[in-house]
């Protein structure tokens, strides 16, 4: 599966830009918070896993491949070893988006999804999902959806940057940068350098 293309994201970031210089925004997390809390969950994934044999990241699109990924460095620092990275696809598996996807189209989007897990053996394997944002719980459900559909995994942990609370569903993360109260009115914009040109967290009033 192929990462979009950088200038899409950044004209939807100067985009985001325009509209926030209307908003009351608040920095949450600076490019050092950030840091900070990656290298602190990458840690507890090697305590809570005892280790790294038998685990797989795996980044849903967009923000949490890149966040996956950067883990897998941390990682790779404190063991010595490599761990296996995957992107996930799920738009197929969104539940307020497939009444206006058509048939071949989800189709297409799923086999995309499930060639990408099968290289990475999800089978019997501890899968580690990551997003940016943890909000309602319907990104991880449908999330687990499709990993479920390339495979048993052994057990699937959730990583977020963000929790912000408000849950539909009965999911919790297994690891957290931050969490923040929220209300609904208020949105939370996650920047990251490989598609947005800066690392932060913001708060949208």
């Amino acid at each position: 599966m192929f990462a979009p293309k950088a200038r899409k994201f950044r004209d939807k970031a100067e985009e985001r830009k325009e509209g926030n210089a209307l908003s009351n925004e608040r920095i949450l997390m600076d490019e050092t918070a950030i840091r900070r809390a990656l290298t602190r969950i990458a840690h507890e994934i090697v305590e809570k896993n005892k280790g790294i044999e038998g685990c797989v990241l795996v980044g849903i699109r967009t923000r949490g491949i890149y966040l996956a990924q950067r883990i897998s460095e941390r990682i790779q620092e404190i063991e010595g070893l490599p761990i296996e990275v995957c992107e996930l696809d799920i738009t197929s598996y969104r539940d307020d988006r497939n009444s206006g996807i058509g048939g071949a189209a989800k189709a297409e989007t799923a086999a995309a999804s499930e060639q990408a897990m099968r290289r990475n053996h999800v089978q019997d394997k501890r899968v580690i999902l990551f997003d940016d944002v943890l909000y309602t719980g319907r990104t991880i459900r449908a999330a687990m959806d499709a990993v479920m559909d390339c495979g048993r995994p052994q057990t699937i942990q959730l990583a977020v940057l963000v929790d912000r609370g408000h849950r539909e569903l009965p999911i919790r993360p297994d690891y957290v940068g931050k969490n923040v109260p929220t209300s609904k009115q208020e949105e939370i914009e996650v920047s990251l350098m490989e598609i947005d040109q800066e690392d932060k967290v913001t708060i949208l009033h």
